[in-house]
């Protein structure tokens, strides 16, 4: 659900901590309903702990956060799994379950946000593998798929539950020139259905291919 206004994310006067100290201060920025958006700066300014910040991991330290229709300013935990169903999350390292196939790494994210219905959880596994590509790779582990294949298969993973946004941490680290354009692509196609995107990202290249707005960390704030 969306309130009346249309920004999925919005930080006003916002203090983050890297779960200990405040590591970045006054932060003032809002994401709209299906913007791209991405979110640069050296090692260490702090991207990462936004993005924690965002899924509820990190507690915000002062001011005001809301994703979608949760304030993170007065979350409580037992709201922390309601607000990450909303969102979808792509990490750098993939973090796929290495002991069991994508299919089953699908399966384990439905069952864990409520899905019961086989048949059901089924045809949506079949349906977001079938958007990254991996139609056929499915019953594979992910230690026989390429790099770009496993990264296809957390964005694949990321999308299930429908996320209003989705948080992508350096997607494009760990892969090829080539690959790169391809995942980042593929997160663009996303976005054109109305998700929306922030992208963590040191990759100035991929960012003057496919030009967006750009927040950047620095001095202690993000802007």
């Amino acid at each position: 659900m969306f309130t009346e206004n249309n920004c999925i994310v919005e930080f006003k006067n916002a203090d983050i901590t890297n779960g200990e100290i405040v590591i970045v201060e006054n932060v003032n920025f809002t994401l709209d309903r299906g913007e791209f958006v991405y979110l640069t700066g050296k090692v260490g300014c702090g991207k990462t702990s936004i993005i924690r910040t965002l899924t509820g991991e990190n507690p915000l330290a002062a001011g005001y956060c809301r994703v979608a229709d949760f304030d993170l300013s007065s979350l409580k935990k037992k709201q922390i799994p309601y607000l990450r169903r909303s969102i979808g999350i792509i990490f750098q390292d993939f973090q796929l379950l290495m002991d069991r196939s994508i299919e089953d790494n699908m399966r384990f994210v439905l069952r864990s946000t409520g899905w019961k219905d086989r048949v059901l959880m089924d045809e949506r596994i079949e349906k977001v593998l079938k958007l990254v590509g991996l139609t056929s790779k499915g019953h594979r582990m992910p230690h026989q798929l390429s790099g770009g294949e496993q990264q296809r298969a957390v964005i694949a993973r990321s999308i299930l539950n429908g996320p209003e946004l989705i948080l992508a941490d350096e997607p494009t680290g760990n892969l090829d020139e080539q690959t790169a354009h391809e995942i980042m692509q593929l997160l663009l196609k996303i976005n054109s259905s109305g998700t929306a995107v922030i992208m963590v990202t040191h990759n100035q290249s991929l960012m003057n291919d496919y030009p967006a707005r750009t927040l950047i960390c620095e001095n202690g704030t993000c802007r």
